[in-house]
């Protein structure tokens, strides 16, 4: 029930922080988790990572952002921490690029451009038979 609040084409699609009316994400938020960035895994093109305060690498909760292209500036510290990768879209690339090429317009006060049309991810599921080895082989 969260929308894909920004959108960079080029760069990110980023989500998880607004619910599907426009208000801020609250419900259920609790302190930053620590952040993982030196997990070995890297921001490359349709991988997922979480979003953060810029100067608070801890502060990460429930915002996520999906590669658009290798992002290698994203892997190198900058306040202490870079952006911890956590996931990888693992089909429905295509989609993720229509996302990215919609109109886009700056809406409800935010400092950045959102989809014009809502886009409301309801659910995310972790795979069956998932392999965590031949993730990390594909994303370091």
């Amino acid at each position: 029930g969260t929308i894909i609040h920004r959108v960079e084409p080029g760069f990110v699609i980023q989500g998880g922080g607004f619910t599907a009316d426009g208000k801020k994400k609250t419900e259920g938020m609790r302190k930053g988790i620590e952040n993982e960035w030196q997990n070995g895994l890297k921001n490359k093109r349709g991988t997922l990572s979480m979003a953060r305060l810029g100067g608070q690498p801890n502060s990460a909760t429930s915002q996520y952002f999906i590669n658009l292209r290798d992002n290698a500036a994203l892997d190198m510290s900058r306040d202490g921490a870079a952006y911890a990768v956590f996931g990888k879209v693992s089909k429905g690339m295509d989609i993720v690029d229509k996302i990215a090429a919609a109109p886009t317009e700056k809406q409800g006060g935010l400092p950045f451009k959102s989809p014009v049309e809502p886009v409301i991810f309801n659910t995310a599921e972790i795979m069956d038979g998932f392999d965590l080895a031949a993730f990390e082989k594909e994303v370091s």
